[in-house]
């Protein structure tokens, strides 16, 4: 047999979907027709991605061309007999390694989570019996029996329904449940208005029915979501692209001044081996060896912090993404509502009533309660509580039910009125269940003088069976039309008294009233979006639902003002099929599919932006991949979505993403200012070497030297450096430029100037040392190295932001930073006096003159900070400039 594929099925009748299937509704498929159809159409799965292997992540942490350079300098060592050079350097690329292969290791299992949510079984007819199949082994044409709980396992047309409801959220964003029937729609309707049909991952939360399969695996909506993840590759973090720029430049920049000054040396006709050991010294001092491992503890510090905060990062450059972020897409429910629906209006004959603060009150404050509308309000409300088939517990954790049901139950507890008290009293014999075609539902109750029948449904519906004339008709609509404007959803409620249990329960009604519900704002985000405005951060809102509701709860939130500006789904493609740009200055995209969403993540980015992503749903995922930092919700969040997320909130709140954001701001920040300490220790090694060579004299610092320093006076520091707390005021800047690198003009112009100071005072001790104290090559170099060594610690002072005081900053704060230097002076005694590792680093042992010199001359660099931190503020950017105390 052809494989056949329906298109728009949605759209078209029963009798001819099933006879497009070539199958009967009374007998289903037999098993040697599904056999053949399963041979063509294949398993009902979706194909999933090889997870990532533990040596495919090990290789991973040598893809940085810094240590590929090292890794060359390591091997050029061992070939000339540098065993001591050579063993330090393969040290330092083994400790960087262990860092990143533990921290970072993170197998793929976004596709995976989405295919758990297929693998289950389901009741099919099969040549007219009912028996239980594999959900893998579904196929077109098959006749699927529903039932309330059932998960569905392929995308269904629904073919009989009674009362038939389902739940999908979870692909649609749609928080709300929703009526299923046989009754085709329009074929250009999107997936969360087909009500004729059943989608897989969803589930049926009440009624029954049966649907034919129309698609099966990769065919389905879900099928088309997981390509959608699939082709929705990670890109490289913005700080990993800047880490690998600047490993670049550095390698670029080494090769180059190795290959001169040796060139040079060369022409001068000194000794080849001379050379080679001068190439490695200039090598190891020009590459921050210190630098990928401060980095990497960085972050993962940053981790550590933002999982005391409620958010897990489950990759370490997402840290320090979310503070380069410039836009937020945040969906609505949950992340900036309560997921909880609620009672918000009452309008009753007498009056409208809003509920506040657990009490009803007019909605008029000038007007009082009046006894009519008291005797009103318990009668719509009992009527709420016994049309209802919820259940509220006393921890509102263990509610069950329909949301919106739940909420009147509230209401009704906050009147006075229990349901099981009431149900004692007014015993219920028959229910009526909600239809999607009459679009009410009624419970009848015996009473002493009869029955009574409690009707609630749709407005236009119950108000069409109500005894009430055309005049008071509209008027009542025209209140459904202002509840609705203002985003709520209403329900009407209705009565009916009669002798016997039996006959039309939705006849001659009399009307109660409405109800207009909300999923209110949740009280902290407010705030939390006034931080993001001022941090310069836009934040819009993609949502699957409606465009009303969306701005109702935009302008609660604070979210585009008195009029945010909504985009719907279906405007947003041009006539090419891309998300036109123009689109991107709205507030508020609404009824948004998961491929408009990913197209949606793909257009900002290709504007420049950075994106952060927050989601929970199986259509989320494709966008959490897609962004650079997806953020999924940890407590009502799918296994698909915190698969493909980079962060996962363990609080699903807002005001969390803000916390991390300023943590990420705090990275950055103190990864420039370690990355500018480094760099400038390690020019002025590359300096002095280089002016050495250059000049004839003996190489004043030996590449082990060197080694020992960038790893000892280097990396702790450094890594106090990358500890601190940042400025309380962070949040109150505007997001950095995206294509701003970790090192700008100022930065290199600030590296450059305390370079040079540092190897000025490296000289000048050397000067003091040799013509001065007229001492011999070994304790020169003795002094030259410990001078370096001290000026670089005390260096570290230099570091402070340029806002910062001159003694009480966030450096002089820092505890972890006292504690490095105390750690690494410690460690310079010991190399100095300790015969063993003075013998190793070609060292003496210090003379107290010596000591006057290196203290001295190392505290020089100290001293010219302020006059080089004047020179570097002419560079900084304007905001900087102009808010930096002098």
């Amino acid at each position: 047999m052809k494989r056949v594929r329906l298109i728009a099925p949605h759209g078209r009748g029963v009798t001819e979907v099933l006879a497009a299937l070539d199958v009967s509704l009374a007998s289903g498929l037999f098993d040697q027709e599904a056999e053949q159809r399963l041979t063509v159409y294949g398993a009902n799965a979706i194909g999933s991605r090889q997870k990532a292997g533990l040596l495919s992540v090990l290789f991973h942490q040598f893809r940085s061309l810094v240590v590929g350079l090292l890794a060359v300098a390591a091997a050029v060592a061992f070939y000339f007999r540098e065993w001591e050079e050579g063993g330090a350097i393969v040290g330092v690329l083994i400790l960087n390694t262990a860092i990143g292969f533990v921290t970072e290791i993170k197998a793929v299992r976004s596709i995976e989570a989405i295919r758990a949510l297929g693998s289950r079984s389901a009741r099919v007819l099969r040549g007219g019996k009912a028996r239980l199949v594999p959900a893998e082994r579904l196929v077109p044409g098959d006749i699927v029996l529903l039932d309330a709980g059932d998960v569905i396992s392929a995308d269904l047309r629904v073919v009989e329904a009674a009362d038939l409801d389902a739940d999908e959220s979870t692909l649609t964003g749609e928080s709300m449940r929703v009526g299923k029937s046989t009754t085709p729609v329009d074929t250009a309707a999107r997936v969360a208005d087909r009500t004729s049909m059943l989608f897989k991952g969803t589930s049926v939360t009440s009624g029954t029915g049966a649907g034919v399969v129309v698609a099966t695996g990769m065919d389905t909506e879900l099928g088309q979501i997981s390509r959608l993840v699939a082709e929705a590759e990670t890109e490289a973090s913005p700080l990993e692209k800047k880490l690998a720029l600047l490993s670049g430049q550095l390698v670029w920049l080494t090769l180059a001044l190795t290959g001169l000054i040796a060139g040079i040396g060369l022409l001068q006709g000194k000794d080849a081996f001379l050379m080679v050991e001068a190439a490695i010294a200039l090598a190891v001092a020009a590459i921050p060896e210190g630098l990928p491992i401060v980095a990497t503890l960085a972050l993962a510090r940053g981790m550590w912090r933002m999982a005391h905060k409620k958010a897990l990062v489950e990759r370490l450059s997402a840290v320090e993404t979310l503070g380069a972020t410039t836009v937020i897409l945040t969906d609505k429910t949950g992340t900036l509502t309560e997921n909880r629906m609620t009672v918000r209006r009452i309008w009753l004959p007498s009056g409208e009533l809003s509920v506040e603060d657990g009490s009803f009150t007019p909605a008029d404050p000038s007007a009082a309660v009046q006894p009519d509308t008291t005797a009103e309000l318990e009668s719509l409300l009992r009527i709420a509580v016994l049309c209802n088939n919820s259940t509220l517990a006393h921890v509102s954790a263990d509610d069950s039910g329909d949301p919106m049901e739940l909420a009147l139950l509230r209401a009704g507890r906050l009147a006075g009125l229990d349901r099981r008290k009431l149900l004692s009293e007014t015993e219920e014999v028959r229910e009526y269940a909600f239809d999607t075609v009459r679009k009410m539902m009624a419970t009848v109750h015996r009473r002493d003088d009869g029955y009574l029948v409690a009707v609630k449904g749709a407005p236009e519906a119950v108000l069409t069976r109500a005894t009430l004339d055309d005049n008071t008709r509209n008027a009542w609509l025209a209140r459904v039309t202002d509840l609705g404007a203002n985003g709520l959803r209403v329900l009407a409620f209705a009565r009916q008294t009669r002798s016997r249990s039996d006959g039309s329960a939705f006849e001659a009604l009399t009307f109660l009233g409405l109800v207009g519900l909300e999923d209110p704002p949740r009280t902290d985000v407010p705030p939390a979006i006034s931080a993001c405005h001022a941090a310069g951060i836009r934040v819009v809102m993609i949502t699957g639902d409606h465009a009303v509701t969306a701005r109702s709860i935009a302008r609660l939130v604070g979210l585009g003002g008195d009029a945010p500006r909504v985009i719907e789904g279906h405007e947003l493609t041009s006539h090419d099929g891309k998300v036109s740009e123009e689109f991107l200055q709205a507030d508020i995209f609404a009824r948004v599919s998961p491929t408009e969403k990913l197209d949606l993540v793909r257009t900002y980015q290709a504007s420049g932006e950075i994106v952060a992503v927050t989601g929970d749903g199986v259509n989320d995922a494709p966008a959490l991949r897609q962004a650079d930092i997806g953020v999924a919700m940890g407590l009502r969040g799918t296994d698909v979505a915190r698969e493909a997320a980079a962060m996962i909130l363990l609080d699903d709140a807002f005001p969390t993403i803000v916390e991390a954001i300023r943590n990420g701001r705090i990275i950055f920040g103190n990864i420039r200012r370690f990355a500018t300490y480094l760099l400038s220790c390690n020019l002025a090694e590359v300096l002095i070497v280089g002016i050495a060579m250059i000049s004839g004299l003996p190489l004043p610092l030996l590449p082990l030297q060197i080694l020992f320093l960038n790893l000892v006076t280097d990396v702790f520091p450094a890594f106090a450096l990358a500890m601190g707390e940042g400025d309380k005021d962070i949040l109150k800047r505007p997001p950095r430029r995206p294509t701003e690198p970790i090192l700008g003009r100022s930065q290199w112009l600030a590296i450059a100037l305390y370079g040079i100071t540092l190897t000025i005072a490296t000289f000048g001790a050397l000067a003091l040392a040799r013509f001065g104290l007229k001492l011999e090559e070994q304790a020169t170099v003795t002094v030259t190295f410990l001078t370096l060594a001290f000026s670089q610690l005390w260096h570290v002072f230099n570091m402070r932001h340029q806002r910062s005081a001159l003694i009480n900053n966030e450096v002089s704060r820092n505890r972890w930073m006292w504690a490095a230097l105390a750690l690494c002076a410690g460690i310079l005694l010991t190399a100095a006096y300790v015969p063993s590792l003075a013998y190793m680093l070609h060292m003496v042992a210090p003379e107290l003159k010596m000591w006057g010199i290196i203290f001295s001359m190392s505290t020089l660099p100290l001293f010219f900070g302020p006059l080089i931190r004047r020179v570097v503020r002419r560079y900084e950017p304007d905001s900087d400039r102009t808010s930096a105390k002098t």
